[in-house]
């Protein structure tokens, strides 16, 4: 539809909105100037020109200024939008710059109108302060609309006095000038108003004092502050003044809290109860922005994921609506579908809003009901009719009503009709033949364990809502523990994890908000002690029980980098945030793997190849962040590169194996070797220092040059020579492990042609045997296993028996064939040596599936929480007589 001209315009507007009407009417030269300037957006630039043209000295002049700037802008915002010149992004941004200029403008000359009579309001330093206004709801976010209120709170920095002669308290100081503030901005006058004024989201509301010093703010925050006041703080953004850091400092942890904060739910659930009490009481149907489906809603649904998870992920700490749909999407927080869907409704809904307040200058959301008012709001929609228009207005709120029950939807929170709802209150015999029902083999056992739970002082001193909400999740704990054979055992370790965040308010409020939850959770912590252990540890990961989609969802760990690199980049300066951070990626990532793994979906080989990636993974990004933040560095990126040995470098990791690291450099300048081995120090302490959040990985650098004696990094061409003229068997049998992992390219290029050349060395075969033995037998003899069952790793016919034989074969056979340097793991290294001749393929094949057979059995052990990898012998006899007739083949031939 082609855009009518100028004067075409302005008629069509005028005829729909009275406001714009009576402005003409009342300043015939306005038509002229909207003429001219109508293709312009209206710009801060073009605004803050404006006032600069005209000067003011009294309060009066200032008023009149400022509401002359109002209507030339909101006459041609309101032609603008009605012509389809402007579009919702630009009449939200125009409005919130007038009001923002408005403020800044009245400020600065309202304080120096004061300071003038009572000097400067100083600081403790002795430097004078500025009000801060802070703008909060839709001005701080970006998202005024055409006759809205502005909702602002008033703070300064700290307590003093004037300069002046006529000495004020800073906070007398403070007070005049936001009285004056609002009067300048708010008050109606023969012009008419800038913006209405809202001052009742200051601490205390209507009661408090009108301004607060930073002190005053932290002090309510932390001792007075409701739930609903997080959320009114999200968009909150400082309009004026200096040492908004401090001012951020302050906000930023007070809306959003460092761990996944579940309990925001209900707050926000309450609040909007309470909105929907009062739209039904007054009858509010028809209010699009407070009315089931309308703009509110929207809101809260992209509220509440900040305010839960805005402390972990700084993208959603943006104040804008529209901007925050995006982001849930980004982080597959929403389905894209979703959040589109939402924004559409938003914009409709926003663009809605706007024409119904255009009409009068109102402040109204509330649809029309006489007919003639309904088919004009229809046309400046672009509807043929309002029953069109109705059409589509309410599929749109329908969607939005849906989609907002989907995520505010009230959890099962009264378990009072459950089966098992008092059941620790039942006679001893009644409440066993219920577990007993319930698939409990051992009944008083399993009641025994519920009984302990309940009269244990951790729960008597629990809070009372903490012990109303675990009374809530026992009934269905309880009965999903039986679904499993090992009921008992499972219902202890959920007493467990239970006992664990009984204090921890947010993890239960996961759980009661998300009850489908709760059987993904029984299954893991049935099928492996170590996954219970792993999740009391670290609770926060109950998080991620919430979407199966994600949890089950194969890695892409390039994806998964660019991800924790922007989560990363959120807390740029913040050393302790960033290495909570990287320790909370590891292990949710770890936990999804878990997961994977209890349910079945990958090999041992694939499972230890992706525990390998996400190391390798942190490991870049950590190195990353150390250089970055190194004192001193002398080039932009380091000619250093990090080179795994062990579990790592083989990529056969797993849930807890430590790193073995060398670090090596390639680098002339005459201070590298001071400054890589600063750089590989504080890596490691970013890798292995105990923060809140845990560790990362345990690290063991004695596989570098001269082990633990040894510098802790060595440039390329000491390695080499150490390498070739003075390393041991046992390192060269080591080597056969190693690969870069991060750093420089051409570092790691480097050592890979060091290690072939060194692996493909002639050697003296009888002399390796004897050398490579004897480490064996010293292995042997530093594992005594007493116990009688076979040890998985370092018995007879064991892992490292294997290890050692595909070592000694590398090291015996790499000079005439090269092949066998690669490091592609043992079994595929069994399978070459087969297809080289080097063993015979009924040897080299069956020790290749023994060897996949022990690791799979080691792995099941651990899993089960055992110290030691051992199992009964008939359990390993197969695939222990194939390795050890590799043995035989490898060292006795």
């Amino acid at each position: 539809m082609p855009i009518p001209s100028p004067q075409e315009s302005i008629d069509l507007a005028s005829r729909y909105s009275r406001y714009l009407q009576g402005r003409l009417v009342a300043n015939p030269e306005l038509r002229a100037g909207l003429e001219a300037r109508l293709e312009q957006p209206v710009s801060r630039a073009e605004m803050a020109a404006w006032l600069a043209e005209r000067s003011w000295t009294d309060e009066a002049g200032l008023k009149q200024a400022l509401r002359r700037l109002r209507q030339e802008v909101m006459c041609r915002l309101i032609v603008r939008d009605l012509s389809g010149r402007a579009d919702l992004a630009e009449v939200t941004r125009s409005l919130t710059e007038l009001a923002e200029l408005a403020v800044q403008q009245a400020a600065d000359w309202l304080h120096a109108d004061l300071a003038a009579v009572h000097g400067q309001p100083l600081d403790g330093q002795g430097q004078p302060q500025r009000l801060i206004v802070v703008g909060m709801g839709k001005l701080g976010g970006f998202e005024l609309n055409a006759s809205s209120d502005i909702d602002l709170i008033f703070v300064f920095p700290e307590d003093g006095e004037t300069d002046g002669t006529r000495k004020l308290s800073n906070f007398e100081f403070f007070t005049r000038l936001g009285k004056r503030l609002i009067n300048a901005i708010g008050e109606p006058t023969a012009d008419g108003f800038v913006f209405r004024v809202d001052m009742r989201l200051r601490p205390y509301g209507d009661s408090g004092p009108l301004v607060s010093s930073f002190a005053m703010l932290e002090d309510y925050f932390y001792t007075q502050a409701r739930e609903w006041e997080r959320y009114a703080w999200i968009k909150a953004r400082a309009l004026t003044g200096e040492r908004i850091e401090e001012l951020e400092a302050l906000r930023l942890p007070f809306v959003f809290r460092k761990y996944l904060d579940f309990g925001a739910l209900k707050a926000m659930r309450e609040l909007h109860a309470q909105i929907r009490r009062e739209v039904a009481r007054r009858d509010m149907a028809d209010n699009i922005k407070l009315g089931p489906g309308g703009i509110r809603e929207v809101e809260f649904i992209a509220q509440v994921f900040q305010l839960i998870r805005g402390g972990k992920l700084p993208s959603l700490q943006a104040r804008p609506t529209r901007a925050i749909l995006h982001q849930l999407a980004a982080f597959d927080l929403m389905p894209e579908a979703i959040t589109t869907e939402l924004e559409t409704a938003y914009v409709f809904l926003r663009n809605l809003e706007h024409r119904l307040q255009y009409r009068d200058d109102a402040q109204t959301q509330t649809l029309p009901h006489s007919p003639e008012e309904q088919a004009l709001l229809a046309q400046a929609m672009g509807f043929a009719d309002y029953g069109e228009f109705l059409k589509r207005l309410d599929s749109l709120r329908r969607r939005v009503s849906g989609q907002f029950e989907q995520v505010f939807g009230a959890p099962q929170e009264d378990q009072s009709s459950h089966p098992l709802a008092g059941l620790c209150e039942l006679p001893e015999a009644a409440a066993e033949a219920m577990l007993a029902e319930l698939g409990y083999r051992e009944p008083k056992a399993a009641l025994d364990q519920l009984l302990a739970f309940r009269r244990s002082q951790r729960y008597l001193q629990l809070p009372a809502d903490s012990k109303t909400a675990l009374d809530g999740l026992l009934p269905p704990l309880i009965e999903l523990a039986g679904h499993f054979p090992n009921a008992e055992t499972t219902l202890a370790r959920i007493l467990a994890l239970l006992e664990a965040i009984g204090r921890r308010a947010p993890y239960l409020a996961l759980l009661r908000e998300y009850p489908q939850t709760l059987n993904q959770l029984a299954k893991m912590l049935s099928a492996s002690p170590w996954a219970a252990q792993y999740l009391s540890r670290q609770p926060h990961l109950l998080d991620e029980l919430l979407d199966a989609r994600a949890l089950f969802a194969a890695p892409d760990w390039a994806q998964k980098r660019a991800e924790l690199h922007q989560r990363l980049a959120g807390f740029a300066g913040d050393v302790e945030r960033q290495m909570d951070e990287l320790r909370h990626f590891k292990q949710a990532e770890t936990f999804r793997l878990l997961a994977q793994d209890l349910a079945g979906l990958w090999t041992i080989e694939k499972l230890s190849d992706h525990l390998a990636d996400l190391a390798d993974l942190i490991l870049a990004e950590t190195l990353d962040l150390v250089w970055a933040g190194l004192p001193g560095r002398h080039r932009a990126q380091p000619a250093f590169a990090v080179i795994a040995y062990g579990k790592l470098g083989g990529k056969e990791m797993g849930y807890a194996s430590d790193l073995d690291l060398v670090f090596l450099y390639d680098d002339a300048h005459p201070d590298a070797q001071e400054i890589y081995a600063k750089l590989a120090k504080r890596l490691n302490t970013w890798l292995s220092t105990l923060t809140p959040a845990g560790h990362l990985y345990e690290t063991d650098l004695r596989l570098r040059p001269d082990g633990a004696a040894g510098l802790l990094v060595s440039s390329t061409a000491a390695f080499e020579d150490y390498q070739k003229n003075q390393a041991w068997t046992w390192e060269h049998q080591a080597l056969t492990r190693a690969r870069p992992v991060c750093g420089d390219a051409e570092v790691g290029r480097q050592f890979a042609a060091i290690r072939q050349a060194v692996l493909c060395q002639t050697r003296d075969r009888a002399r390796l045997k004897a050398e490579v033995l004897e480490m064996r037998q010293k292995m042997h003899e530093g594992h005594p296993n007493p116990s009688g069952l076979f040890d998985l790793k370092h018995d007879a016919g064991g892992l490292v028996d294997l290890e050692f034989a595909v070592q000694f074969l590398i090291l015996a056979e790499a000079a005439a064939h090269p092949e066998m340097t690669a490091n592609i793991g043992n079994i595929a290294l069994l399978k070459r040596a087969s297809e080289l001749g080097l063993l015979p393929g009924e040897i080299a094949l069956p020790a290749a599936d023994a060897y996949r057979e022990l690791r799979r059995l080691q792995h099941a052990v651990k899993l089960q929480g055992e110290d030691y990898a051992r199992v009964a012998p008939a359990l390993a006899a197969e695939p222990a007589a194939a390795v050890k007739r590799l043995w035989q083949a490898a060292f006795e031939a």
